[in-house]
């Protein structure tokens, strides 16, 4: 009897944390939230200070709710400046254009959008005629070039790397020399303060040698699995336990928000990362 009882408890332990980590997977999978991070910066133009900035990573073919309503409320409502997409808004797997179109077509509506490619763009057969769809919509598409935006005459400089993998040869060159000399370029003409749109955040040291402000990223996908007090599990481009998965990060004077994306590509499923909006809010610090 009591091997019974043992037996019945052991298999009703078993069922109860089967039953969390399905939760844990299903809210880790719809939960998507606001998470706002300030950036401090003393050389920000005054006329910036509190310029908000909504980013948009690794869409991958999602949508929440009925053509993006979810999504696209809390867009709204976080009350953008500006758009920034950090690439793979398409899965080279399943791929689904018409579902990044969709969104990218109600995204210029709340505010001006800049995107630049992903991985999975690069791996895209139909890439080019896609970035004339997205130009077609308003999208400003950022291929290795770089605007300015202006406010109350002062400006700062929004500069976009696409993915080293759109190198014919990126498979036996070194990612950081394929991106050098295109932001190289930019930098020469760009403003003090200088925001970059990269999908690699595994290239932190380098953009800090180039001397950006703040870079915005994706392509980690938070680690996919997050566990309490270590954080990421696995990243593409980083192996286990990625130093950047999530978040802010900074080295030297450039600073790093790396988001923890919307959807997921080979891997279906978060456990402990919920997808994420990220909107930026510019300060000028003394």
């Amino acid at each position: 009897m009591r091997r019974i009882k043992k037996r019945f408890f052991l298999i009703g332990i078993a069922v109860l944390l089967l039953g969390i980590l399905t939760g844990l997977m299903l809210w880790g999978n719809q939960a998507l939230s606001v998470h706002t991070i300030t950036v401090s910066d003393q050389t920000l133009p005054s006329s910036f200070d509190g310029f908000r900035i909504a980013q948009i990573s690794d869409l991958h073919n999602t949508d929440f709710g009925n053509e993006h309503q979810k999504l696209c409320a809390l867009l709204q409502t976080s009350e953008p400046d500006c758009i920034v997409v950090t690439g793979d808004l398409i899965d080279s797997y399943h791929p689904d254009p018409d579902t990044a179109l969709s969104l990218m077509e109600k995204a210029v509506d709340i505010a001006p959008t800049y995107y630049v490619s992903g991985n999975h763009e690069a791996r895209f057969t139909e890439y080019e005629t896609f970035c004339e769809e997205l130009k077609a919509l308003g999208v400003t598409v950022l291929s290795n070039d770089s605007v300015n935006l202006i406010k109350d005459g002062e400006e700062i400089t929004l500069i976009g790397l696409e993915d080293p993998m759109m190198e014919a040869d990126a498979g036996f060159a070194d990612p950081e020399e394929i991106l050098r000399p295109s932001l190289e370029k930019e930098l020469e003409t760009a403003a003090p303060y200088t925001i970059l749109l990269a999908h690699h955040p595994e290239f932190l040291e380098f953009y800090a040698e180039s001397g950006v402000r703040l870079v915005f990223s994706g392509h980690a996908h938070g680690g996919q699995v997050r566990l309490p007090f270590v954080g990421g599990v696995i990243a593409p481009g980083q192996g286990l336990f990625p130093r950047y998965d999530a978040g802010l990060y900074q080295l030297e004077n450039t600073q790093m928000i790396v988001s923890r994306g919307i959807g997921n590509s080979m891997f279906p499923l978060r456990v402990n990362n919920p997808p994420e909006l990220i909107v930026a809010v510019l300060k000028q610090s003394n």
